[in-house]
């Protein structure tokens, strides 16, 4: 059985663009993959917690040696990778931010990015530990701040999301834009519809 791990980061709920295509996104992979299982994370209603001192003492210290704040404080990161791990593969859904992701969807990855469970450091330097996984993040901007465009200079997030996912060994990432959507564009329906085609195409063969 297939898994997918769907993460929604907008703090817009119905008029998210972004969670519109992600839900499109994960009804056609389901209809492509009968009896498959989504888990979703909705990070407006449930932000993850913010990285500790408390959280970082216990990330480097052993389980049996951890204080009760200290495994208090690592038990969502725990979850979280958990729930990577199981995942055959991640959507994720998010708004470009200031040029770069939410918050609370960095602050989802300062709690997956640790070591000794997503990543590790040998002679050579440092080792990825997740493998084999597709990440598809669905990017909304009210500009065109995609790679290679006039605005693509100001882009923050692709060089971002690739290099730490590839940083814990997530190396087939792919960034699909849903861009030009300010209330003014006159690109704004058409570049909704060939987003949501493109998704659904791709839901259907990865």
């Amino acid at each position: 059985m297939s898994t997918l791990l769907h993460i929604e980061s907008s703090p817009r709920i119905a008029r998210s663009h972004s969670r519109k295509l992600g839900h499109g996104y994960v009804a056609a992979w389901q209809a492509a993959r009968p009896g498959s299982r989504v888990i979703t994370r909705d990070f407006a209603n449930e932000p993850p917690p913010f990285v500790s001192e408390t959280w970082v003492a216990a990330a480097y210290n052993a389980p049996a040696n951890r204080s009760p704040a200290e495994q208090a404080a690592i038990a969502i990161s725990d979850h979280y990778i958990d729930e990577l791990l199981a995942a055959d593969e991640i959507v994720i859904a998010t708004p470009m931010y200031n040029l770069s992701v939410p918050a609370t969807l960095k602050a989802w990855i300062d709690q997956i990015v640790r070591f000794g469970r997503t990543f590790d450091r040998n002679a050579e330097g440092y080792v990825g530990l997740i493998k084999s996984k597709t990440v598809i993040v669905i990017v909304a901007s009210g500009s065109d701040l995609r790679p290679g465009t006039p605005g693509g200079s100001y882009n923050c997030l692709d060089a971002y999301l690739r290099g730490i996912f590839g940083f814990i060994g997530l190396t087939d990432v792919n960034i699909i834009y849903a861009h030009s959507l300010n209330d003014d564009s006159p690109q704004r329906e058409q570049v909704l519809t060939e987003t949501a085609t493109t998704l659904r195409q791709l839901a259907a063969t990865t």
